[in-house]
């Protein structure tokens, strides 16, 4: 009897200490992929392009430390442009049939503020209390945390941590288009580190049957860069 007592406290134990808390698992991926570092550094921009439907088109992105961000995306050379200058976000779209940028809501605002690297949005949502621990899945044959994030606008986001290195190897949300409920999936992989910032070279995503793919092929940090580019109205 005190044989199996003393097995079943050990199982337990080892389980405990096995199992990871949100706190920690957040903590290790903010390290592991250095946004613990990234105060040393002020800009980033990258060059690269999407692909979809056979159709390959240029982006180009600038980033500002903290809190600025563009995003510039060729469309068969008319310019799709969304910014966020530090206190508002901005959208520029000639394929609505306008050439004047328009001020996005808050929430739009927010996403955009989400692709910024400087932005560890996994840790302020941690201490805004929208993230919570939901199992493991495996993901591309490698077991990841999966962490289910309560964003803006009410969306959950599921977000896919792989357990050996702590990259975000997948997310899914399920999002209204239309008066549509979408689910999106995205893949991103082919991590690099360049001059202490790491990124996923290459994302693929698919909704409603199309397939995205971006593909960064520059990276270029702590060039000179005026909030003027942040600036599109």
């Amino acid at each position: 009897m005190k044989k199996l007592l003393m097995i079943a406290v050990c199982i337990l134990t080892a389980a405990v200490i096995n199992a990871q808390s949100l706190e920690e698992i957040v903590k290790k991926y903010t390290v592991a992929n250095k946004l613990d570092q990234l105060g040393n550094i002020k800009t980033i921009k990258i060059t690269g392009n999407m692909s979809m439907m056979g159709m390959e088109m240029p982006v180009v992105i600038w980033m500002k430390n903290p809190d600025k961000i563009k995003t510039v995306t060729n469309i068969n050379g008319q310019e799709m442009i969304q910014a966020y200058d530090g206190v508002k976000g901005y959208m520029l779209n000639p394929m609505t049939g306008s050439s004047e940028p328009v001020e996005v809501g808050a929430d739009e605002a927010k996403q955009m503020l989400r692709s910024n690297v400087f932005y560890n949005y996994m840790e302020n949502y941690l201490k805004n209390g929208q993230l919570a621990l939901d199992g493991e899945e495996t993901v591309n044959g490698s077991p990841a945390f999966k962490i289910k994030a309560t964003i803006e606008g009410g969306t959950v986001l599921n977000l896919f941590i792989d357990k050996a290195l702590y990259r975000l190897v997948k997310t899914t949300a399920t999002v209204n288009s239309q008066g549509m409920a979408v689910t999106v999936e995205s893949y991103p992989s082919d991590f690099k580190e360049i001059n202490g910032v790491i990124l996923p070279m290459k994302t693929t995503t698919s909704a409603s049957g199309m397939e995205f793919v971006n593909n960064f092929t520059n990276v270029e940090v702590d060039i000179p860069m005026d909030d003027a580019v942040f600036k599109i109205k």
